[in-house]
């Protein structure tokens, strides 16, 4: 269970870490462990029923993964949260194509990711591109993207999403209609 940290706590063992401080991932856990796992919570809550990870699992899997890297520069806690959740998207998109691999002809239907995003179908490979052209939409335009990330990965409002990106909520509506119709538009594209 982790521990509420003190502001600019996080930072301060992020700015550790990116200086090779081998320990501070370690410090770091337990300060940002609940958020984590709240955010994990929320990505697994869109995915098909009897989805074998857990939150926890999920988690770990993300340290796990964090504990590989040697040489990453996160700036704050709002950045260390949306790289997170980009880790753990990816841990959910290679269990997805491993899950798929083993249960290739059967399908289930489940809970698309959000309202909006209705139309990326999990009958087909369409939730595994969403990684790929979200990655592309970063390439063109990263607020972009981080606006998507927060409003339906991380389940931001969008007037968090506004106060976490420094900028206006009406910003945030023009950067998400510009998003969702790139992304739409993208994958029927490559479909």
């Amino acid at each position: 269970m982790g521990k509420p940290a003190a502001s600019g706590e996080v930072t301060l063992w992020l700015e550790r870490w990116a200086h090779g401080e081998t320990d501070a991932l370690e410090q770091l856990a337990p300060l940002v462990y609940d958020q984590l796992r709240k955010i994990a919570g929320g990505l697994l809550h869109n995915e098909r029923a009897g989805h074998t990870l857990q939150a926890t699992a999920l988690v770990h899997e993300t340290f796990q993964q964090l504990l590989g890297l040697h040489k990453v520069t996160l700036n704050d806690r709002t950045h260390f949260y949306t790289f997170a959740a980009k880790l753990m998207r990816r841990v959910l998109v290679d269990h997805a194509r491993r899950w798929r691999a083993a249960k290739r002809g059967i399908q289930f239907d489940r809970v698309p990711l959000n309202a909006e995003l209705a139309w990326v179908d999990p009958r087909s490979e369409d939730e595994l591109d969403l990684s790929a052209a979200l990655e592309a939409l970063e390439a063109l335009d990263a607020e972009k993207a981080r606006a998507i990330e927060l409003r339906y990965f991380l389940g931001c409002t969008g007037e968090e999403s506004a106060a976490l990106l420094n900028t206006s909520p009406s910003s945030i509506d023009r950067a998400l209609r510009f998003s969702l119709a790139w992304l739409h538009d993208r994958l029927h594209a490559a479909g």
